[in-house]
């Protein structure tokens, strides 16, 4: 039986059979691997057998190992989204970040040593989903401040306001709006957040940021709020080729 097929069978999408068979977002459950066994014949010793290594299965995502230094709740989600929208407020969106530039957010934050290292890891293996095929479109919104913050490293200015210039510019599934100081207060001031989509037979969520650690939201309402405040900033931002221009000035500059 082809993916499709077997889409069809259980009133699937192919995109959530996809993510069962390669584990990308998250183990399937027992009802779900149920279903597959019986359309594909499996029965007695066997499907026990089966079902009780569901129940009994205790391997970990990789994202579980990197707890100290991020949020297993929100990347959970994030690796098994196929739409991202990302407003990181005073900080350039994670998965935008160069290693330097996370080393730099991780000892403000009061990291040292082999956590700061754990930290570079994690984002670098979070930023991996931008080069496969489950993220259809990631979308973020970056603060001129925030690579103005590090405007006292020219470097480290050049090599983050690259790195973007090329993801933007080197998929078409990436787009960078930048958000200039000189608009003022705006829709986004509550602080940073992300909106979340899945596939089709999977609620949209959100997550918001705190001092304390982010929260995951997914009530309907509240989801729909924060869809209204990423539209409000998208118009208030700069256009995605005339963030590009932007960009490339500020590479030259530095």
């Amino acid at each position: 039986m082809t993916l499709s097929d077997v889409a069809d069978e259980l009133e699937w999408s192919p995109a959530k059979l996809g993510h069962i068979e390669t584990g990308i977002r998250k183990w399937p459950s027992v009802m779900e691997i149920s279903a597959l066994l019986q359309l594909y014949g499996v029965t007695g010793g066997q499907r026990e057998a089966i079902l009780t290594l569901v129940r009994e299965s205790r391997l970990r995502p990789w994202w579980t190992e990197y707890e100290d230094v991020l949020s297993s709740a929100y990347v959970g989600n994030e690796a098994g989204a196929v739409s991202v929208q990302a407003y990181a407020g005073i900080l350039v969106p994670d998965l935008l970040q160069v290693p330097d530039y996370t080393a730099t957010v991780a000892r403000a934050l009061g990291h040292n040593g082999r956590a700061v290292e754990r930290m570079v890891a994690a984002y670098l293996k979070r930023q991996e989903i931008l080069d496969q095929g489950g993220l259809v479109r990631y979308h973020a919104i970056v603060e001129e401040d925030a690579l103005q913050r590090v405007s006292g490293d020219l470097g480290l200015l050049r090599t983050q306001t690259t790195r973007i210039l090329e993801l933007a510019t080197g998929s078409d599934r990436v787009t960078v709006q930048l958000l200039p100081t000189s608009a003022g207060p705006h829709a986004g001031v509550a602080g940073p957040f992300s909106v979340l989509e899945f596939d089709e037979d999977e609620s949209a969520l959100a997550y918001v940021e705190a001092t304390q650690g982010g929260t995951i939201v997914e009530a309907e309402e509240s989801v729909a709020a924060c869809k209204r405040v990423w539209s409000a900033l998208t118009r208030t931002a700069a256009s995605p080729q005339t963030t590009l221009g932007i960009l490339r000035r500020m590479a030259l500059l530095t």
